[in-house]
Protein backbone atom coordinates (compact mmCIF):
# COMPACT_ATOMS: atom_id res chain seq x y z
CA UNK A 1 0.00 0.00 0.00
CA UNK A 2 1.67 3.70 -1.46
CA UNK A 3 0.05 5.34 1.96
CA UNK A 4 2.51 3.60 3.91
CA UNK A 5 5.71 5.26 1.88
CA UNK A 6 4.06 8.53 1.05
CA UNK A 7 2.84 9.28 4.93
CA UNK A 8 6.14 7.95 6.05
CA UNK A 9 7.87 10.73 3.78
CA UNK A 10 5.76 12.97 5.29
CA UNK A 11 6.86 12.28 8.90
CA UNK A 12 10.17 12.32 8.07
CA UNK A 13 9.82 15.75 6.04
CA UNK A 14 8.29 16.89 9.54
CA UNK A 15 10.52 15.64 11.68
CA UNK A 16 13.35 17.64 10.17
CA UNK A 17 11.56 20.81 9.49
CA UNK A 18 11.23 20.15 13.19
CA UNK A 19 14.96 20.21 13.44
CA UNK A 20 15.11 23.38 11.80
CA UNK A 21 12.82 25.57 14.31
CA UNK A 22 14.29 23.79 17.22
CA UNK A 23 18.15 25.20 15.52
CA UNK A 24 16.36 28.64 15.33
CA UNK A 25 14.70 28.96 18.65
CA UNK A 26 18.06 27.74 20.08
CA UNK A 27 19.65 30.80 18.41
CA UNK A 28 17.45 33.41 18.95
CA UNK A 29 19.85 35.16 21.37
CA UNK A 30 22.96 34.38 19.45
CA UNK A 31 24.25 37.46 18.12
CA UNK A 32 23.74 38.28 13.93
CA UNK A 33 21.80 35.11 13.81
CA UNK A 34 19.71 34.40 10.62
CA UNK A 35 16.92 32.07 11.42
CA UNK A 36 16.48 29.17 8.77
CA UNK A 37 13.35 27.79 6.82
CA UNK A 38 12.91 24.37 5.38
CA UNK A 39 11.85 24.21 1.91
CA UNK A 40 9.60 21.01 0.71
CA UNK A 41 9.19 19.80 -2.47
CA UNK A 42 6.57 16.56 -4.01
CA UNK A 43 8.82 13.60 -4.72
CA UNK A 44 8.22 11.56 -8.20
CA UNK A 45 4.96 11.02 -9.76
CA UNK A 46 3.14 7.82 -10.97
CA UNK A 47 0.66 7.66 -13.46
CA UNK A 48 -2.49 5.74 -13.32
CA UNK A 49 -3.85 7.58 -17.01
CA UNK A 50 -2.03 9.48 -19.48
CA UNK A 51 -3.74 13.04 -20.28
CA UNK A 52 -3.10 14.05 -24.18
CA UNK A 53 -3.92 10.91 -25.77
CA UNK A 54 -6.72 9.23 -27.33
CA UNK A 55 -9.35 7.16 -25.06
CA UNK A 56 -9.50 4.82 -28.06
CA UNK A 57 -8.59 4.40 -31.50
CA UNK A 58 -9.56 7.47 -33.41
CA UNK A 59 -11.10 8.88 -30.11
CA UNK A 60 -11.16 11.85 -27.93
CA UNK A 61 -8.26 12.95 -26.01
CA UNK A 62 -7.87 12.42 -22.85
CA UNK A 63 -8.10 15.97 -21.04
CA UNK A 64 -6.80 15.45 -18.17
CA UNK A 65 -4.98 11.81 -16.34
CA UNK A 66 -4.34 10.33 -13.21
CA UNK A 67 -1.42 11.32 -11.31
CA UNK A 68 -0.03 9.56 -7.83
CA UNK A 69 2.42 11.63 -6.69
CA UNK A 70 4.44 9.54 -3.72
CA UNK A 71 5.26 12.47 -0.96
CA UNK A 72 7.40 14.46 0.09
CA UNK A 73 11.17 15.56 0.59
CA UNK A 74 13.45 18.67 2.20
CA UNK A 75 14.34 20.10 -0.86
CA UNK A 76 16.57 22.98 0.69
CA UNK A 77 16.99 25.24 4.12
CA UNK A 78 17.33 28.65 3.44
CA UNK A 79 18.62 31.19 5.97
CA UNK A 80 16.70 34.27 5.88
CA UNK A 81 18.97 37.24 5.81
CA UNK A 82 16.51 40.31 6.96
CA UNK A 83 18.18 42.92 9.24
CA UNK A 84 18.10 42.15 12.99
CA UNK A 85 17.29 44.57 15.62
CA UNK A 86 20.30 46.77 17.01
CA UNK A 87 21.10 46.66 21.00
CA UNK A 88 23.47 48.73 22.63
CA UNK A 89 26.31 47.38 24.25
CA UNK A 90 28.50 50.36 25.36
CA UNK A 91 30.80 48.64 23.81
CA UNK A 92 33.49 50.98 21.88
CA UNK A 93 34.75 47.41 19.82
CA UNK A 94 31.21 46.44 19.42
CA UNK A 95 29.96 46.91 15.65
CA UNK A 96 26.77 46.66 14.09
CA UNK A 97 26.25 46.35 10.43
CA UNK A 98 22.99 48.23 9.33
CA UNK A 99 22.16 46.90 5.88
CA UNK A 100 23.92 44.85 3.62
CA UNK A 101 27.40 43.54 4.39
CA UNK A 102 29.24 41.37 5.75
CA UNK A 103 32.39 41.66 7.91
CA UNK A 104 35.35 39.17 6.48
CA UNK A 105 36.74 37.25 9.32
CA UNK A 106 40.45 35.23 8.33
CA UNK A 107 40.17 31.76 9.21
CA UNK A 108 42.93 29.26 10.74
CA UNK A 109 42.93 27.69 7.50
CA UNK A 110 43.76 31.16 5.51
CA UNK A 111 40.40 30.90 4.21
CA UNK A 112 38.14 34.21 4.31
CA UNK A 113 34.48 33.35 6.12
CA UNK A 114 31.96 36.33 6.50
CA UNK A 115 29.76 37.02 9.63
CA UNK A 116 27.09 39.36 11.02
CA UNK A 117 28.62 39.03 14.23
CA UNK A 118 30.51 42.56 15.59
CA UNK A 119 31.33 41.38 18.72
CA UNK A 120 34.96 42.10 18.41
CA UNK A 121 38.40 42.54 20.97
CA UNK A 122 41.64 42.78 20.69
CA UNK A 123 43.95 40.10 20.81
CA UNK A 124 47.50 40.23 22.44
CA UNK A 125 49.14 42.14 19.74
CA UNK A 126 46.19 44.91 19.91
CA UNK A 127 44.58 43.33 16.25
CA UNK A 128 40.88 43.36 15.89
CA UNK A 129 39.36 39.67 16.33
CA UNK A 130 35.85 38.16 17.01
CA UNK A 131 35.31 35.77 20.02
CA UNK A 132 37.34 33.06 18.45
CA UNK A 133 40.19 34.73 18.12
CA UNK A 134 40.31 35.36 14.41
CA UNK A 135 41.58 38.31 12.47
CA UNK A 136 39.29 40.78 11.41
CA UNK A 137 40.42 41.53 7.33
CA UNK A 138 41.81 44.04 6.73
CA UNK A 139 43.86 43.59 9.50
CA UNK A 140 44.06 46.43 12.06
CA UNK A 141 46.04 46.74 15.32
CA UNK A 142 45.10 48.86 17.94
CA UNK A 143 47.56 51.00 19.97
CA UNK A 144 48.32 49.47 23.52
CA UNK A 145 48.40 52.81 24.88
CA UNK A 146 45.20 53.76 23.07
CA UNK A 147 43.01 55.86 25.24
CA UNK A 148 39.81 55.37 22.60
CA UNK A 149 38.83 53.60 19.31
CA UNK A 150 36.92 55.33 17.16
CA UNK A 151 34.54 54.09 14.60
CA UNK A 152 32.79 55.79 12.50
CA UNK A 153 29.64 54.90 10.14
CA UNK A 154 32.18 54.45 6.82
CA UNK A 155 34.37 51.84 8.79
CA UNK A 156 37.38 53.94 9.25
CA UNK A 157 38.85 53.62 12.63
CA UNK A 158 41.13 55.78 14.82
CA UNK A 159 42.49 55.90 17.43
CA UNK A 160 43.08 58.69 20.60
CA UNK A 161 46.46 58.63 22.00
CA UNK A 162 48.25 60.29 25.43
CA UNK A 163 49.46 63.69 24.64
CA UNK A 164 48.17 63.68 20.92
CA UNK A 165 45.54 66.02 19.38
CA UNK A 166 44.87 64.72 16.31
CA UNK A 167 43.11 61.21 16.09
CA UNK A 168 45.43 58.57 14.65
CA UNK A 169 44.52 56.98 11.24
CA UNK A 170 44.21 53.01 11.99
CA UNK A 171 42.82 51.77 8.59
CA UNK A 172 39.69 51.00 6.98
CA UNK A 173 37.18 48.49 7.73
CA UNK A 174 35.41 47.18 4.54
CA UNK A 175 32.37 44.79 4.01
CA UNK A 176 31.71 42.19 1.52
CA UNK A 177 28.53 41.64 -0.01
CA UNK A 178 27.07 38.48 -2.39
CA UNK A 179 25.32 38.38 -5.87
CA UNK A 180 23.20 35.41 -3.57
CA UNK A 181 23.43 35.58 0.07
CA UNK A 182 21.45 32.60 0.10
CA UNK A 183 24.03 30.23 -1.11
CA UNK A 184 26.66 31.11 1.31
CA UNK A 185 27.17 28.21 3.34
CA UNK A 186 26.79 28.52 7.02
CA UNK A 187 30.37 27.01 9.13
CA UNK A 188 28.95 27.39 12.55
CA UNK A 189 30.71 29.96 14.86
CA UNK A 190 28.74 33.01 13.43
CA UNK A 191 30.14 32.41 10.04
CA UNK A 192 29.74 31.84 6.44
CA UNK A 193 31.84 30.66 3.66
CA UNK A 194 31.48 31.56 -0.10
CA UNK A 195 30.05 28.66 -2.48
CA UNK A 196 29.63 28.14 -6.43
CA UNK A 197 26.14 29.55 -5.10
CA UNK A 198 26.82 32.71 -3.51
CA UNK A 199 29.17 34.06 -6.06
CA UNK A 200 32.52 35.56 -5.23
CA UNK A 201 32.62 38.32 -2.57
CA UNK A 202 31.99 41.80 -4.01
CA UNK A 203 34.28 43.78 -1.23
CA UNK A 204 33.20 47.69 -0.64
CA UNK A 205 33.46 50.33 1.77
CA UNK A 206 30.61 51.01 4.31
CA UNK A 207 28.27 53.75 3.46
CA UNK A 208 28.77 53.30 -0.69
CA UNK A 209 25.70 52.45 -2.79
CA UNK A 210 24.78 48.63 -1.97
CA UNK A 211 26.60 48.86 1.31
CA UNK A 212 25.10 48.95 4.88
CA UNK A 213 27.12 51.28 7.75
CA UNK A 214 28.26 50.74 10.74
CA UNK A 215 27.22 51.89 14.42
CA UNK A 216 29.32 51.46 16.86
CA UNK A 217 28.70 50.41 20.31
CA UNK A 218 25.64 48.23 19.14
CA UNK A 219 25.42 44.38 17.85
CA UNK A 220 22.81 43.29 15.38
CA UNK A 221 20.89 40.83 17.16
CA UNK A 222 19.18 37.53 15.94
CA UNK A 223 16.39 37.84 13.40
CA UNK A 224 14.29 34.83 15.36
CA UNK A 225 10.99 35.82 15.86
CA UNK A 226 9.44 33.64 18.61
CA UNK A 227 6.05 34.24 18.18
CA UNK A 228 6.65 32.73 14.27
CA UNK A 229 8.89 30.17 15.49
CA UNK A 230 5.97 28.95 18.11
CA UNK A 231 3.56 28.74 15.50
CA UNK A 232 5.87 27.39 12.98
CA UNK A 233 6.39 24.53 15.65
CA UNK A 234 2.56 23.38 15.71
CA UNK A 235 2.21 23.18 12.34
CA UNK A 236 4.92 21.27 12.06
CA UNK A 237 3.67 18.80 15.18
CA UNK A 238 0.23 18.72 13.70
CA UNK A 239 1.67 17.86 9.98
CA UNK A 240 3.57 15.34 11.57
CA UNK A 241 0.20 13.97 13.75
CA UNK A 242 -1.72 13.90 10.35
CA UNK A 243 0.97 11.60 8.56
CA UNK A 244 0.84 9.47 11.73
CA UNK A 245 -2.62 9.63 11.13
CA UNK A 246 -2.59 8.09 7.75
CA UNK A 247 -0.57 5.53 8.61
CA UNK A 248 -2.26 4.13 11.15
CA UNK A 249 -5.59 4.51 8.14
CA UNK A 250 -3.65 2.50 5.89
CA UNK A 251 -2.79 -0.40 8.69
CA UNK A 252 -6.44 -0.74 9.91
CA UNK A 253 -7.02 -1.11 5.51
CA UNK A 254 -4.53 -3.68 5.30
CA UNK A 255 -5.53 -5.42 8.79
CA UNK A 256 -9.07 -5.36 7.16
CA UNK A 257 -7.88 -7.20 3.88
CA UNK A 258 -6.06 -9.50 5.58
CA UNK A 259 -8.27 -10.71 8.14
CA UNK A 260 -10.77 -11.21 5.22
CA UNK A 261 -8.16 -13.14 3.08
CA UNK A 262 -8.26 -15.50 5.67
Amino acid sequence: MRALSIAATGMNAQQKNLEVIAHNIANINTTGFKRARAEFTDLIYQTERASGVPSQADSNIVPEGAHIGSGVQISAVRNVHLQGALTSTGNRLDLAIQGNGWLQIEGGDGQTYYSRSGALNTNAGGQLVNLDGLLVSPNITVPIDAIEVIINDTGQVFARLPAQQDLQDLGQITLATFANEVGLTPMGGSLFAASAASGDANVGVPGDAGYGTMRQGYLEASNVDSVKEITELISAQRGYEMNSKVIQAADDMASIISKNIR
